[in-house]
């Protein structure tokens, strides 16, 4: 293999690489492609992360494509969407009403329906099997680099023979799997959590074969450094950005004293909701005017509507699910103060958008929250229901205090999470992962 070197001081504008005794200059405009297995911004993060980080790219003059399986993603104009359907077991109540209308018709189909069947999580290997077929057989598309959005399958240890290939891990799933077995003592529901995490031994061994890894936080970058085996030097953090021009203060809109709002997916225990909820049940002890909405949907007889219905918190607790982004926006206009309880994150999107929106936060240090939020809200331990408790009473007896937290919250987004800074820092990612290519 023949040396490339790379330079110490590097202007991306301006990189040149030297291989062997040739000088190489990435092109300027790149043909970029990223990879979803599933990428709705509805759906969770890695949603909200295609979407914009597609339209940060091409706003820096380069083409995107994104090949995405269901559900799709929602696209800003000038980026190309090519869908990618599976047999999408989760779109359907029944499996055999999915099998019956998509129909069996290659070995990826089958795969995602004897796994799914019987408790795994086919989707992200599916998808990569299709991917796979698509770029390398069915196609003569020629991409500079193909980004992957965390499916870390075998089917891209495939891709990476022909195209240069980056891939983004918002945080290792491990995470999720530690969590929820904490949470969970039936022995026969511990084994269908591990039976469902089992991918996670694939996504371990294809993240390792890849040249460079994305990841959003240095807390996440660690946390995969630890359980991914993966060299420190082959992760490059590049924080999220916010849409702060839609993510904005409302003033139009009344804002509703002692009216809490929080963004978690009810009943996983990553997103520490339950220890909200016995806070809220403290302090209304002391505010019994206190409201909470809850960005999410609890799922019917489950932990959430248990622990709410013992703490008789029923007219005080209300999900609502759906909206879009301004609706949120206007979610979080009415609500004086914004909760986020994670365990563990591996960003902190929901708390970030929160202080665009100019709104005092009261966050966990979980993950990298601490590193999101920074001096610009209040920090309390994960899972300590009595220290959040206390964090929210503070707050609704100080609101000068919390208002002047909430611009201090803006200017903190603005300043650090940029989503042009990010796709720039990206670019220059995609250009080091093109010339490693070439030289292999």
């Amino acid at each position: 293999m023949r040396h490339l070197k790379l330079p110490l001081n590097r202007n991306t504008s301006k990189i040149t690489y030297r291989l062997g005794n040739k000088k190489i200059t990435p092109p300027k405009t790149l043909s970029i492609c990223i990879l979803s297995y599933r990428s709705n911004p509805f759906c969770g993060g890695q949603g909200v992360y295609v979407k914009y980080l597609s339209k940060a790219l091409r706003d820096l003059g380069h083409h995107v494509d994104v090949i995405s399986g269901e559900p799709y993603p929602e696209l800003f104009q000038g980026i190309r969407l090519i869908p990618l359907p599976g047999m999408n077991f989760y779109g359907y109540e029944k499996t055999l009403s999915a099998i019956k209308k998509r129909k069996i018709k290659n070995i990826a189909d089958l795969y995602e329906v004897i796994s799914y069947n019987t408790g795994g999580f086919p989707e992200p290997l599916a998808f990569s099997i299709r991917a796979a077929s698509l770029l390398l057989k069915k196609t003569k598309a020629k991409y500079h680099i193909i980004h992957d959005n965390q499916c870390l399958s075998y089917g891209l240890l495939l891709i990476k023979k022909k195209f240069p290939l980056v891939a983004t891990i918002h945080h290792p799933i491990t995470m999720d799997l530690k969590f929820s077995l904490r949470h969970e003592k039936n022995l026969f529901m511990r084994l269908l959590i591990k039976r469902w995490h089992s991918f996670l031994s694939m996504q371990k061994r294809v993240a390792r074969k890849i040249s460079h890894i994305l990841t959003v936080s240095e807390s996440a970058k660690k946390d995969i450094h630890r359980d991914f085996k993966i060299d420190m030097e082959k992760i490059f953090v590049v924080h999220n950005g916010v849409d702060f021009e839609r993510f904005r203060p409302l003033p139009h809109i009344k804002k509703e004293p002692f009216r809490i709002i929080t963004t978690a997916s009810a009943d996983v225990p990553l997103k520490g909701l339950n220890y909200l909820i016995e806070a809220i049940f403290i302090v209304k002890k002391e505010f019994p005017q206190i409201k909470l909405t809850v960005i999410g949907k609890p799922k019917k007889g489950g932990s959430t509507e248990k622990i709410i219905k013992n703490y008789s918190l029923e007219n005080i607790i209300k999900f609502v699910s759906g909206l879009d982004e301004e609706q949120l926006v206007e979610e979080y206009a009415r609500s004086s103060l914004v909760v986020a309880p994670s365990l563990y994150e591996g960003f902190g999107l929901p708390a970030a958008e929160a202080m665009a929106c100019e709104k005092p936060v009261i966050s966990t240090t979980g993950g990298a929250l601490k590193e999101v939020v920074g001096d610009a809200g209040i920090l309390v331990p994960p899972a300590d229901p009595k220290a959040i408790a206390r964090a929210i009473i503070y707050a609704f007896n100080n609101q000068k205090e919390m208002e002047d937290l909430g611009k201090k919250a803006r200017k903190r987004i603005i300043e650090n999470f940029n989503w042009n800074l990010a796709a720039k820092k990206i670019v220059e990612v995609y250009e080091e992962a093109i010339l490693t290519h070439a030289n292999s």
